[in-house]
């Protein structure tokens, strides 16, 4: 066992292109029958039920990673099926996750496996636990330690639903007798609750301002590279849409057709975002001139006609759809540096730094959190395309300086105030 802990394990589960290959899922499991029986036999169950989320990669990914981390412990420090693991057994788990041995741990992500000589060999520099810094400490020079490695409390929240699910599947195909996660009594100790947790975190009024400016200045400068950041910058505050939203993926491929404009004259964009779900989002006026000027950039009709197949995002090079996400956070992140050096410029230093800190989601956080103050929030809640107004209540004054500055005058003698 403590070999174990001292020694990086190696890869258990590849990707999903590869996985769906039966002949390359038996051969891997006939492979881990030779250590072990069960291994086999987690291994077949395991990967049965990852590929029934072949329809969204991300998930598929989310739920892979807490599934190996499972199948490495259950393994390797406990020599035992996870067939057999009781609530004990996961509680052990879950304190193994909250502080696994510095072996375990990486400084960067690695992919599990690599081709080499046309066959799919275990990455050696994979780790099932990567530390990481926030992006303005590594702006700032600090570098991801091992030794400071802490799962946020949604990872640790992850790791119980993704366990919770797999073991309700193992419970209806009758692999165990009971969902050993469903009857931890104890799950508050590993999951804090903390209302400044809730906060969502946006950018001020002022640095949107900025950062629109700035993309309208990248536009007016090099219209060909940069009349598509200002659009996406746009989309992504006027309809808090989500960055995998925006490119072509196994759930859809974004086009112009997808404003679609109703009887009365109005315009929707029609997305599909997580776990496949479709939702319409209201096009403002301001959106829609927008689309226009974006069209027009790139030579076409002010307004998308029926269908219009163009691919919304297209790469830089070529007509085809943008397919990364890196690659449309790149286009933001530039455009959000342009507008930290003007900020700096111009003798705003503290809410530069601020605005060194964002990210691209903070975009979508900012837009709802603003439409929050002047729309129905039932409105807000389905453009958003959450689930429960409880989560569209959370943007309600987000922006904690702003809540600060309301607060600040507050007075203690109450007689002197009047």
């Amino acid at each position: 066992m403590s070999n174990a802990k001292r020694t990086p394990p190696a890869p258990i589960i590849d990707n999903l292109v590869t996985l769906k290959d039966r002949h390359y899922r038996e051969s891997m499991a006939s492979w881990l029958g030779q250590s072990a029986i069960y291994m086999s036999a987690d291994y077949r169950t395991v990967t049965q039920f990852l590929l029934s989320y072949d329809g969204s990669t991300d998930t598929f990914n989310a739920y892979r990673r807490e599934l190996e981390r499972l199948l490495q412990w259950s393994w390797r420090i406990q020599n035992q099926s996870v067939h057999n693991l009781n609530r004990d057994d996961i509680v052990a788990f879950i304190e193994f996750v909250m502080d696994p041995p510095m072996a375990w741990i990486g400084l960067s992500n690695a992919p599990r496996f690599v081709n080499r000589e046309g066959q799919r060999e275990a990455n050696e520099n994979w780790r099932p636990f990567v530390a990481s810094v926030t992006k303005s400490a590594f702006r700032e020079g600090s570098a991801p330690d091992a030794k400071h490695y802490q799962p946020s409390q949604a990872s640790v929240q992850a790791a119980f639903a993704v366990l919770s699910s797999y073991y309700d599947f193992l419970l209806q195909e009758s692999y165990v007798e009971a969902n050993p996660v469903s009857i931890i009594r104890q799950k508050s100790k590993f999951l804090q609750k903390d209302h400044n947790q809730a906060i969502v975190r946006r950018i001020s009024d002022l640095q949107w301002d900025y950062v629109l400016e700035t993309a309208e200045l990248m536009a007016s400068k090099n219209p060909t590279l940069h009349e598509r950041t200002l659009f996406v910058m746009t989309a992504l505050f006027a309809m808090y849409l989500r960055v995998s939203e925006l490119i072509a993926n196994e759930r859809s491929t974004p086009v112009m057709g997808d404003f679609k404009r109703d009887r009365d004259g109005n315009w929707w964009f029609h997305v599909t975002g997580k776990g496949n779900k479709h939702r319409t989002v209201t096009v403002s006026d301001a959106m829609l001139k927008a689309l226009q000027r974006y069209r027009k950039s790139r030579g076409l009709s002010g307004l998308p006609p029926p269908n219009d197949p163009l691919p919304l995002i297209p790469k830089a090079r070529g007509g085809a759809a943008l397919t990364s996400t890196r690659q449309l956070r790149r286009v933001v992140q530039t455009c959000f540096d342009t507008a930290f050096a003007r900020m700096r410029d111009d003798g705003m230093e503290e809410d530069a730094l601020d605005l060194k800190q964002s990210t691209v989601h903070w975009l979508r956080h900012t837009g709802i959190s603003e439409d929050v103050k002047n729309r129905p929030r039932e409105h807000v809640r389905d453009d958003a395309g959450h689930a429960s107004m409880a989560t569209t209540d959370r943007y309600i004054e987000s922006d904690q300086r702003e809540r600060h500055r309301s607060g600040k005058r507050k007075q203690v003698k109450l007689l002197e105030a009047e």
